[in-house]
Order: C-alpha cells, then sequence, then structure tokens
C-alpha cells in the first residue's frame, strides 16, 4: 500500500511539528502549512532528518483565514498525491489574557477567524475531499480551555469550545460514511503559545503546572503520540471523541 497522505495545519511549530515527525516516521507522506517561510523551511529539514531516509514532508505556505486558500490547497494536495487520508487542524492562536469587560474585541475577532472559522475552512474542505474517496480521519486541536472555564481567557475558551462542537457534530453527520472526526483537548504545553500568554503576564511557569495534578507543563511530542493513535486504524471504532492530555487536569 502506498504511504498515507496527511495535511497537518500551523505544522511549522510545537504540536504540529512533532505530530509531522511521527507520521512521516511511520511512512506517511506529511504536508506541512503556515504563513511563514523561514520557520517552515526550517522545521521541514527536522522532520526529514527525525524520520530518516523515507521521511516525505513538504510546507505549503496557506493562511487558514482564507478560505479560498484552503479550498486551494486541498485541491493542490490531491491533484498531486491523488487523495488526502489524514487531516490535523492544529493551527490556532491566543492573543490576550484579559477578563471579559477588558478584553478587545479585534483580539477575539482574530482569535475566532483562526481557531473557529479557519478550522471550518478545513474541516469544510477535507470532509468533502474524503467524502470522494470514501473516506479518512481528522484530528481537531481543541483544548482544555474547550471543556471547561479558565480565567482570563474567556474568548479563547469559547473558542475552543466551538472547535469541540464542530468535532462532534461532524462525527455524528459522517460516522457512515467512512470519515473518523476527533479531537484531542491539550493541558499546559511546552509552546509557544503558552511562551506568549507567560509574556502577557497572567500566569508563570509555576502557576500553570499548578494547575494540573502531575504538576508540571506537557511536551509537545506526549500530544503529538494521541493525535497519531487517533488517526491510525488502531483508532477505527472511534470517532466524535476528545481525548483530554492534560495531566490529570480533567479529573479533579
Amino acid at each position: 500500500m502506498s504511504s498515507p497522505i496527511a495535511l497537518i495545519t500551523g505544522g511549522a511549530t510545537g504540536i504540529g511539528k512533532e505530530t509531522a515527525k511521527q507520521l512521516a516516521a511511520k511512512g506517511a507522506t506529511v504536508i506541512i502549512t503556515g504563513r511563514r517561510q523561514p520557520e517552515g523551511d526550517k522545521a521541514i529539514q527536522e522532520i526529514r532528518a527525525s524520520a530518516g531516509p523515507t521521511g516525505q514532508a513538504s510546507f505549503v505556505r496557506n493562511d487558514v483565514n482564507d478560505e479560498e486558500a484552503v479550498r486551494g490547497l486541498i485541491a493542490d494536495i490531491v491533484r498531486q498525491h491523488g487523495r488526502l487520508d489524514m487531516a490535523v487542524n492544529n493551527a490556532g492562536i491566543s492573543n490576550e489574557n484579559k477578563t471579559l469587560d477588558q478584553s478587545d474585541s479585534a483580539a477575539f475577532r482574530a482569535m475566532l477567524d483562526t481557531n473557529v472559522l479557519g478550522l471550518y475552512y478545513c474541516m469544510k474542505h477535507e470532509i468533502r475531499q474524503m467524502l470522494t474517496q470514501g473516506g479518512g480521519a481528522i484530528v481537531n486541536l481543541a483544548s482544555i480551555a474547550g471543556l471547561n472555564g479558565i480565567p482570563w481567557a474567556p474568548a479563547y475558551a469559547a473558542t475552543k469550545h466551538a472547535v469541540v462542537g464542530l468535532t462532534r457534530s461532524s462525527a455524528l453527520d459522517h460516522a457512515k460514511q467512512g470519515i473518523r472526526i476527533n479531537a484531542v483537548a491539550p493541558g499546559a504545553i511546552r509552546t509557544d503559545l503558552i511562551a506568549g500568554q507567560i509574556q502577557l503576564g497572567q500566569y508563570d511557569e509555576k502557576m500553570i503546572s499548578a494547575m494540573h495534578p502531575m504538576d508540571r507543563m506537557g511536551e509537545p511530542v506526549e500530544i503529538a503520540r494521541g493525535i497519531c493513535w487517533l488517526l491510525s486504524d488502531e483508532a477505527s471504532f472511534v470517532t466524535g471523541h476528545v481525548l483530554n492530555i492534560d495531566g490529570g487536569f480533567q479529573a479533579k
């Protein structure tokens, strides 16, 4: 069997990049996307080096906020590879730590554009392609903020609750059509996004770690393992599920 074709949005850093490394090492042909070409080029070098001589990976500059660009991306992947077997909708932002009364409407709109509309565009065109080919697997990046209230993050939490809703409802719509749609809900993971949150000043690493019963932040590779499992045939009877990978946060 030829290698599966996998798309990862926001794949140049953090969880996306670690997922790309693992999928490429398992034999997938991986396409990662992002808005910054230098970071994408650097990530491809790391992915290929990690996956070994058979690792197949490429970077495509793309903005999930642009539906026509997303549609074109999927079409180009299909023209080049014939299909799209797996998709990881990982692109997301968090750009403020404020209570709702103090929050900035433009910041909220930016999060909506990327975290909700961007994911919606990706899912829409991924599902359309998977319907034509008879199946596929999608994993969306939710968050503990998509299942709980999080102090100083009501706008971000709202966007991640939307991710959970899109995941579960679409999974029901396509459960009989060979398309499995799941999500992961990471706790605080040592990524650029969390580093940015710390710089905004409401949290520090000690506070973030203390939110989790394991008393530490997670690592991107720990989330990538869960994503790869959900994409694999080992999870063939799993759809509409939100997998918590959170150091025990949800058990509190």
